[in-house]
């Protein structure tokens, strides 16, 4: 090997602590775009989506099919982001794609409405919500890869769960903001015009995410492999086949679906759910989803910690088993309005927390399924594909099948059917895979 290949032992701590943070600020970003278009979907409903004549659930459903559509849109930018962050490094390609990811998310802010354009503003709308898909797409892959690729010996869990964490952070993050607004502001103000400023607080935390992403190192792992690219002394690279690559990527779409779909459905899609359904106000919906994203937080990080000791397996089969046991009783405890806020508050609290339990190991756990050459590509697609499927579709599934059916159950059978196929894939994990080192 020559002398210019890095090695693991010798990275820096400032290097390792900048991966965290360079990794952890875009998702950030992604994340709180997602949730504050989810926060205020009905608000968006209404702005972009209602020409007067529509009922309030059939344009909810509308701006859901947006939500959707973007989510749909992720699979083509994972694989075209995750292509370039395979070939000439995860870095450049981390910062494209937040550049992309923090302007689309600003220009919502200032798109004009169905009564200004017309039809013009939900195909706008739409437009700019597949760039976001696009940017999201590329997102996930390069920073789990950073993240675990920068990662000391047995500690790759709780790297990457901190990718998990700023979710959580950034769904926060954006509960907060449309909370504030909406303590700040009358709901005709909120609903006229200051929706908008939530997307515009994009273009500071998009210039601060492009600083620290500037001073991001590119990784060892990556330049090990560029070194052997290049030069016929260093330690050779197997690369990975379509074939194998392929069937990776299908397995770590069923090890994620239950994440994908209870996630969204507890700490996104809620707010909209306890509103149409449940008739709560606007602002309990809001609560709710903090205390949610609270215990989905409070989670991700032990439980990233934990399945280094313990592996992968245990952890996010107990986070699974959890959702399949509670999620019809702790959503019969928030359709109960004689338990009070109290226990509705425990009820979406624990909901997060056992999500929290399947996302602390999951970043960790994709990474050591793809060698360094398809890494960022095959993170990236199992990723987004997984969420495409089952959670940009949860809010329109859900919304669909409720106002079909009348059930108001159906948030709870959803994620329960999606966590079982889970299990069984995440059964299939090896007890050790967390001890060895990642594939070349």
């Amino acid at each position: 090997m020559t002398s210019s290949t890095p090695r693991s032992d010798v990275i820096s701590s400032t290097a390792r602590r900048r991966a965290i943070v360079a990794g952890s600020v875009g998702n950030f970003i992604e994340w709180y775009e997602f949730g504050i278009y989810g926060f205020l979907a009905t608000i968006l409903a209404a702005q972009f989506f209602s020409d007067g004549q529509q009922t309030g659930i059939e344009s909810l459903i509308a701006t859901y099919a947006s939500f959707a559509i973007a989510f749909f849109f992720r699979p083509v930018g994972a694989a075209l982001f995750g292509r370039i962050g395979d070939r000439i490094g995860r870095k450049p390609t981390l910062i494209l794609v937040l550049v992309m990811m923090s302007g689309a998310t600003a220009l919502i802010g200032i798109l004009p409405t169905y009564a200004s354009i017309g039809i013009a503003a939900p195909i706008l709308l739409t437009i700019v919500r597949i760039l976001q898909g696009l940017s999201a797409g590329g997102e996930f892959g390069g920073a789990v890869s950073v993240m675990t690729e920068f990662a000391p010996a047995g500690k790759r869990g709780f790297y990457g769960s901190w990718q998990s964490f700023t979710v959580a952070l950034g769904l926060l993050g954006g509960a907060g903001t449309v909370a504030l607004l909406a303590s700040l502001l009358s709901e005709a103000d909120l609903a006229a015009w200051g929706w908008r400023i939530a997307f515009l607080l994009a273009i500071p935390l998009g210039a601060v995410a492009l600083f620290l992403r500037l001073k991001l190192e590119e990784t060892p792992e990556f330049q090990k492999v560029a070194t052997a690219d290049t030069t016929t002394v260093a330690e050779p690279v197997v690369r990975a086949g379509a074939a194998e690559t392929a069937k990776a990527i299908l397995l770590g779409i069923g090890r994620l679906m239950g994440w994908s779909a209870a996630g969204y459905t507890f700490l996104v899609v809620m707010p909209s759910y306890l509103q149409s359904s449940l008739n709560a106000s606007f602002q309990e919906a809001l609560i709710s989803t903090v205390l949610a994203n609270a215990g989905f937080a409070a989670t991700i990080l032990p439980a990233g910690w934990l399945s280094d000791k313990i592996g992968r397996r245990w952890v996010m089969l107990t986070g699974t088993g959890l959702i399949v046991i509670l999620a019809l009783p702790l959503l019969n405890v928030l359709q109960n309005p004689d338990l009070g806020v109290g226990v509705h508050g425990l009820a979406v609290f624990v909901a997060g927390a056992v999500v929290g339990l399947i996302a602390g190991p999951g970043p960790a756990m994709l990474a050591e399924m793809f060698p360094t050459s398809v890494r960022y590509t095959g993170l990236g697609l199992s990723y987004s594909i997984s969420n495409a499927v089952f959670s940009g579709s949860a809010g329109l599934i859900i919304t669909s099948l409720i106002a079909s059916t009348g059930n108001v159950d159906v948030p709870a059978y959803y994620v329960m059917a999606t966590c079982l196929v889970s299990a069984i894939a995440i059964g299939t994990l090896r007890g050790n895979a967390h001890r060895a080192e990642l594939r070349k």
